[in-house]
């Protein structure tokens, strides 16, 4: 057993917040395995690199003999979770839920130990409440904390509507605090007031509050938003070696500590190391094969991650063009295709802001020259190789 200061350090590690300190603290103290929870819902069939910060803590607690508990929200799935949202989230099938949760669970083993890990879910306890035991929990709290969440309060201000069980929502993960007795909950730092509705609840009960940690949320590819599927802007856990180191690779040089610090399970120490190297003159490039490589063998195999660097390095670092390009077709207007357009109808851009982006950051080329202005209209009779980025490429004929 590590003592408290050295669990604190690698506890501490990558986190927003740890509320309450010294609670946690006093917990780690008592010398018993504590309780820790991290709940996700089962809204999709894969999870990508932005969902593992929150596994990879939940590791990391793991390796210090403490207690995990996995809780796959598929009760609250059905509700769906209205953290950051504008709008009410349709909820999802049964038959959905179920089939996401078995995905799940398939995928979270690639980091956690199997069999020190408790896999639970909330419709365990959930579905067997009564009217009465629903109307005595949302009695636990008021509508105007409620309204002092931010995406509620803003879209009460908005005249936006607010369905009354998204309400439920913060309350019913509290509640599975409350069951689980939980010493210390996980999440992300849009989920801060879900976490402390848990320690309300659980002082309600006369229970210990838990200890509530928050994670950064993981910015995507383009290094802005968070990383989501739907933005096209993730790595899927799933990805084929090939596609994920590339992914990797495409994550700029200052993007890459932050995946580092959240992602690597190297010591601090190590990657500090890393940094002084590359002050001192080392190619960045080489330092992200290392991340890369690290994160291909967690997901696939050390020969997957070796094989996949050596055809990176083939592929890109020696500037080949891939043979299985697609070769696309386009007409162009009398005074010529938006280049923004084009790289978006091409498939090479998500969308036109995309394509503006990349073009300011000098990621989109033609026959391997960069383009530089962004109101740049590509004429009939163009023909050539058109890049963004170091993975996506189209052999374009403009007529």
């Amino acid at each position: 057993m590590k003592s408290i200061e050295e669990q604190l350090e690698i506890i501490q590690r990558g986190a927003d917040e740890i509320l309450v300190e010294k609670d946690l603290v006093a917990r780690l103290k008592e010398g018993r395995p504590l309780r820790v929870k991290a709940g996700f819902d089962p809204t999709a069939p894969d999870l990508h690199l932005g969902h593992t910060v929150l596994i990879n803590k939940l590791r990391q607690f793991q390796d210090l003999g403490h207690e995990i508990l996995f809780l796959i929200g598929d009760f609250t799935g059905m509700i769906g979770d209205p953290t950051g949202k504008s709008a009410t989230r349709p909820p999802l099938t049964q038959e959905d839920v179920e089939k996401n949760a078995h995905s799940y669970q398939q995928q979270i083993f690639k980091i956690l130990d199997k069999d020190r890990t408790r896999v639970v879910f909330n419709s365990q306890w959930m579905s067997k409440m009564s009217s009465a035991d629903m109307i005595k929990l949302a009695a636990s709290s008021t509508v105007a904390r409620m309204l002092e969440r931010d995406d509620f309060s803003k879209r009460y201000k908005n005249g936006q509507a607010i369905a009354i069980h998204e309400f439920l929502y913060p309350l019913i993960q509290g509640h599975d605090s409350v069951v689980m007795k939980a010493d210390v909950e996980l999440g992300g730092t849009d989920q801060k007031f879900n976490l402390l509705m848990g320690r309300q609840l659980q002082e309600q009960h006369g229970q210990k509050p838990q200890c509530v940690l928050t994670m950064p949320i993981l910015e995507g590819l383009d290094g802005v938003q968070k990383m989501s599927k739907s933005l096209n802007n993730y790595i899927g856990i799933d990805d084929v070696p090939k596609d994920m180191f590339g992914k990797i690779m495409s994550i700029s040089d200052d993007l890459m500590w932050r995946y580092f610090e959240l992602l690597s399970f190297r010591p601090m120490s190590e990657i500090e190391g890393f940094k002084a190297e590359m002050q001192q003159g080392k190619n960045p490039r080489d330092i992200k094969f290392l991340l890369a490589e690290e994160i291909i063998e967690r997901f696939h195999s050390e020969a997957d991650a070796v094989a996949a660097r050596e055809g990176f390095i083939a592929q890109f670092a020696k500037n080949r063009i891939p043979d299985d390009i697609p070769e696309l077709s386009f007409e162009a207007p009398e005074e010529g295709y938006a280049i923004a357009n084009l790289l978006k109808d091409a498939g090479l851009c998500s969308s036109t802001s995309d394509a503006m982006r990349m073009i300011q950051q000098g990621a989109a080329k033609i026959d391997g020259e960069k383009i530089s202005d962004k109101s740049v209209k590509i004429q009939k009779g163009t023909k050539g190789v058109f890049q963004v980025g170091k993975r996506k490429f189209a052999r374009l004929t403009i007529s």
